[in-house]
């Protein structure tokens, strides 16, 4: 096996906070992207020029390009309608280690959904290796089958985060939510507990970045704002301006939160946060009850008031939760992930 050849990792799109992790991987071990596109679930849109060799492809051409022996291994995650079966039949066709990169931890409960969960359970079994977002989708995977699993910790750009900003801050304690107003993401929850927790204005305020005032039945103005989407550099400005990040995500039948970035970011900002535990960065060991965040059950909205009322009472407890919130992210790095990936790899057999 060449080691010249360069890695395949096919996915559908490169996102802003993907950059650095892709370009710390190609340092360590070659990298070639195969990018389809297609409909994404994030805020964020794709780069132009991720730094990394890339081509443009249909999900289609993909089992081709992973069979075409130009590469010595390849790498695919969970997104798309045929890309991931399409890169391991290659893979298998090419007799080049394949390597599964998921975030998985529950497998959507639709009809439709319901062939891919199959299929992805013969994936775990006959993959090389396995790299996951942490140990709660480590876990998933292994009772599934999957032997060779390596964790690649999920990370965002420490130095943007920290950056200098200006803070866009609402009210003298400030809370606030970054997402899309869908069913998932625990809305309906935070708001009723938000009404449940007496907090008003002027003293306090809900900031809801990301839902634009006229999508959302919760109301604008007063106690509760709707900010409306945002480029990364507002968002910064809101975590900055915030001392309580909320991330109160609820498992649906097509849906489990498998990381939550922001809660990444909100530490960088040593902002204090609470989470649900169908949220990836709790499940995964990032958010610890009572250690470097508060956890409640996900879908309790009493549980919820009563967080938000510990936070806003306990000054010092808010204080304590940001700054070791801050100490345990700064292990989550481009460096790390991309660790994880070329341990992934070598599992795999790759060298």
């Amino acid at each position: 096996m060449r080691a010249d050849r360069p890695v395949l990792l096919v996915t559908n799109h490169v996102p802003p906070e993907r950059v650095g992790a892709f370009r710390a991987l190609h340092a360590r071990v070659g990298l070639e992207l195969a990018l389809y596109g297609g409909r994404s679930i994030h805020a964020t849109e794709g780069v132009d020029d991720p730094g990394v060799p890339f081509r443009f492809v249909s999900q289609r051409a993909v089992h081709a390009l992973a069979a075409s022996g130009r590469y010595r291994a390849v790498i695919a995650g969970t997104t798309g309608r045929t890309a991931l079966p399409a890169a391991w039949r290659g893979a298998r066709r090419a007799r080049v280690p394949f390597v599964l990169w998921t975030a998985l931890w529950a497998h959507p409960r639709t009809p439709a959904h319901i062939p891919g969960a199959a299929l992805l359970r013969a994936i775990y079994r006959d993959a090389d290796a396995i790299a996951t977002y942490g140990p709660h989708v480590s876990a998933f995977v292994r009772a599934r089958g999957a032997t060779r699993v390596v964790e690649a910790p999920q990370a965002v750009d420490a130095a943007f985060w920290e950056a200098v900003a200006e803070p866009e801050r609402a009210a003298p304690f400030t809370v606030t939510f970054v997402g899309r107003d869908v069913r998932e993401k625990g809305l309906r929850v935070l708001a009723t507990a938000w009404r449940s927790s007496g907090l008003t204005g002027p003293l306090a305020a809900l900031v809801l970045v990301g839902v634009e005032p006229g999508e959302t039945s919760l109301g604008a103005g007063g106690a509760v704002t709707a900010a409306g989407h945002q480029p990364p550099e507002k968002v910064r400005n809101f975590l900055a301006g915030s001392d309580v990040l909320v991330v109160p995500s609820i498992r649906t039948r097509r849906f489990r939160e498998p990381w939550g970035l922001v809660v990444n970011e909100a530490m960088h900002r040593s902002v204090a946060v609470i989470a649900s535990d169908e949220v990836g960065a709790a499940a995964g060991g990032l958010v610890r009850d009572d250690q470097t965040g508060l956890v409640v059950p996900a879908g309790d909205h009493y549980a919820l008031t009563v967080a938000l009322r510990r936070l806003h009472d306990d000054p010092a407890l808010r204080e304590r939760l940001a700054a070791a919130g801050h100490d345990a992210v700064r292990a989550y790095t481009f460096e790390a992930w991309a660790d994880g990936m070329a341990r992934a790899l070598a599992a795999a057999g790759v060298r």
